[in-house]
């Protein structure tokens, strides 16, 4: 999610009165938030912090550093929940619309395509924390889930601090481009969900017969 980077570098522009320390805890604490917090616009600060090593108020590798580890840490945490506590849960529930067959299933898929799955997790808006979250119920290996999420975000904020060198001048610009991203992946994520409750919702009435 990107939300008025150009307001946020500002913001963090102001915090270097404190010392630029301050500055890359923010990052990193705002990197962490996002997965436990969706909503939180974690992505504005990665722009954020690009523009601001653009133009040497940071340095880059630092920055990226922060970034990738405070997201990287999160997104094991949540993985974790998921392993260590909703596993059994959703088992012992056993939801007509994710029971224990259904957690098995992704579990298949997961052993399958865990990998293209996870390295582009980074790029579906909105999803990120429940990939991660689903990860861990299905058990995928953890050595795997830390390499290729490392990956993802490596991958991601690497995209966006590029952009942010490039558009250092007019960060905005790069939340009209996520706008328009997010306008094609969004109808896309909600056909593939009500396609999967439908397909869901006749498999149990099929049960029932």
């Amino acid at each position: 999610m990107v939300e008025d980077p150009a307001k946020i570098n500002q913001w963090l522009d102001l915090i270097f009165s404190y010392g630029p320390i301050w500055v890359y805890g923010i990052i990193f604490v705002a990197c962490f938030i996002e997965n436990i917090f969706p909503p939180f616009p974690g992505d504005s600060f990665i722009v954020a912090a690009g523009g601001l090593a653009a133009v040497s108020r940071l340095n880059f590798y630092l920055a990226f550093l922060t970034i990738i580890a405070g997201g990287v840490a999160s997104a094991m945490v949540v993985y974790l929940i998921g392993k260590n506590y909703g596993r059994e849960f959703f088992i012992k529930k056993n939801y007509k619309y994710f029971s224990a067959s259904d957690i098995v299933k992704v579990e298949n898929h997961f052993n399958k395509w865990g990998v293209l799955i996870i390295i582009f997790s980074r790029f579906v808006v909105g999803f990120r924390s429940a990939l991660a979250l689903v990860a861990g119920i299905s058990r995928y290996q953890i050595v795997k889930m830390f390499l290729f999420t490392v990956i993802s975000y490596i991958l991601f904020a690497g995209l966006l601090m590029y952009a942010a060198f490039q558009f250092v001048e007019n960060l905005n610009l790069i939340k009209i481009y996520f706008k328009t991203y997010n306008m094609i992946v969004w109808p896309i994520l909600i056909i593939l969900l009500t396609l999967y409750i439908m397909n869901k919702i006749k498999s149990l009435r099929k049960n029932r017969k």
